[in-house]
């Protein structure tokens, strides 16, 4: 499970299009269904 965790925050940690933190990257992929697609790559 830890695995998945890393991948995800080096996912968020890689995304650069937003200028805000990892934390607020993941606020935003939890709202917006297109952000989360662009992070990961469908």
């Amino acid at each position: 499970f830890s695995v998945l965790t890393k991948i995800a925050l080096n996912l968020l940690k890689n995304e650069k299009t937003l200028k805000v933190g990892v934390r607020g990257k993941r606020l935003k992929a939890g709202w917006d269904n297109r952000y989360l697609e662009k992070l990961i790559n469908l």
